[in-house]
């Protein structure tokens, strides 16, 4: 038999000690230890068949082909479908539409494959079906479970054999054995470990919804995360109607994929054309304003950077940013300053990318640059004009990657004008109705782009 013994696990970080701690070594939380009871180590070699290790080459392959919805967006970032006997956690804050975007799937992939199991455990039925028929989501064979025992849960996925699970969420799921809270670090993890095992024994592909902390991460142990194949994140602003699906973790595709959808009254739309659509509302003749071509994995996405710059009122500057790293705006900032000339020491600066939507590549710094000077100078950039470029602490122009992609985008948009580093002439295709400038430095930039 096991013994059985206590022990006392941070609910933050899973950090575990025998004693208690006012304050978590690992994470530094106070008062987040709590006791649990857990099973010792059983006796070594009881009942333990021996493992035969299998030559690499004879192993079968996955069976079956992916699941492939009718939501091009979610396929994408999974790397073109859902792969059976797979296990994918998605995250997201309350509220952003989790639970509407697994309902949408589950009646994409019941309408083409078969049996689908929702098992929820935060929802009574009657709820679950009203949010179904305000999605238009009802047809198909959908089945639904009330449950938060695991072990109900697995008999009923056994006895019924769906293509796809969905547990929602895998903070209210707990073994009775476990002598511990439902959404404690050790429920969070065995229960995870049961599905894993569930997903990798059959046909079956399990799809876990997880909470989040208030910092943006998924609550629960780490360990969660590496057990999982694929961990999607659905992020966004809760008013604002475009969600983001990026895939933070895929052992079957790639992780640079994103999938954008808008919030309306019957649910999750995609957006086909994302950059058409973040720049339909882009004001024409005003200063502060240019558009950058940003790589979201293989797809480019064209987004407009806005910068206010004002007299401050104050003796230290204003520096606030939505969208763009805060650190590398005062990076950029600085250049434009000892570089440029700017003097921009006596005014404030807001930046912000149009959309909800985050930057985190330095083709964008050209961009961000032009935006700022043209802010402060008061004159607009030309509407039809395309800024790439990294940005050097020299004020130099450094080349970026996929230029050529980047720049078929925005000629399908109706660009005309691009301002390019000069390290990427070489790549450039002829264009005859286009015209092209490559700057080496800051002040070139903003001499063609401010045509000053």
């Amino acid at each position: 038999m096991a013994k059985i013994k206590e022990r006392f696990i941070c609910q933050v970080c899973g950090y575990e000690t025998w004693s208690y701690l006012g304050r978590c070594p690992s994470c530094g939380s106070w008062n987040s230890l709590v006791v649990e009871v857990v099973a010792g180590e059983m006796v070594k070699g009881g009942g333990r068949k021996e493992a035969v290790p299998s030559l690499l080459t004879e192993i079968a392959d996955i069976k079956g082909e992916r699941l492939v919805s009718m939501l091009g967006e979610w396929d994408r970032v999974l790397g073109g479908g859902l792969v059976p006997g797979s296990l994918i956690l998605v995250g997201g804050a309350p509220g952003i539409g989790k639970s509407t975007l697994l309902l949408q799937v589950a009646h994409s992939l019941a309408e083409r494959y078969g049996k689908i199991l929702y098992i929820s455990g935060e929802e009574s039925p009657e709820q679950v079906k009203l949010r179904a028929q305000r999605l238009k989501a009802l047809k198909g064979p959908i089945y639904f479970l009330a449950e938060t025992d695991v072990e109900g849960v697995l008999a009923g996925i056994e006895g019924l054999d769906p293509v796809v699970a969905i547990i929602d969420s895998i903070q209210t799921m707990y073994l009775p054995a476990i002598q511990a809270a439902p959404g404690s670090v050790s429920q969070v993890r065995e229960c995870a470990a049961r599905f894993q095992r569930l997903a990798k024994k059959g046909g079956t592909a399990v799809i876990l919804v997880g909470h989040v902390t208030k910092e943006g991460f998924l609550a629960g142990p780490r360990v969660l995360e590496h057990l999982v194949d694929t961990v999607l994140y659905l992020e966004g602003e809760r008013y604002q109607a475009y969600r983001i699906l990026r895939a933070a973790k895929n052992r079957f595709g790639s992780t640079n994929e994103i999938g954008i959808f808008e919030m309306d009254a019957r649910g999750l739309k995609e957006v086909a054309n994302p950059s058409e659509t973040l720049l339909a509302e882009r004001p024409v003749g005003v200063a502060g304003s240019s558009v950058a071509a940003c790589m979201e994995g293989t797809r480019p996405l064209l987004l407009e950077i806005q910068a206010l710059v004002s007299p401050t009122s104050f003796g230290n500057p204003r520096r606030l940013t939505t969208g763009v790293d805060y650190n590398r705006a005062l990076l950029l900032t600085a250049v434009l300053e000892k570089r440029a000339g700017l003097n921009l020491a006596g005014h404030d600066v807001y930046l912000n990318v149009a959309g909800g939507i985050t930057i985190n590549e330095p083709a964008a710094d050209l961009a961000i640059c032009l935006a700022i000077a043209s802010g402060f100078k008061d004159r607009p950039v030309a509407q039809e004009t395309l800024v790439l470029g990294e940005v050097g602490l020299a004020g130099e122009v450094r080349a970026v990657s996929q230029l050529e992609r980047r720049i078929e985008e925005a000629i399908r948009l109706g660009f005309k004008r691009f301002i390019i580093p000069a390290g990427n002439k070489s790549s450039l295709f002829s264009q005859n109705d286009c015209e092209f400038y490559s700057v080496r430095s800051v002040i070139e930039a903003l001499e063609v782009g401010l045509e000053i």
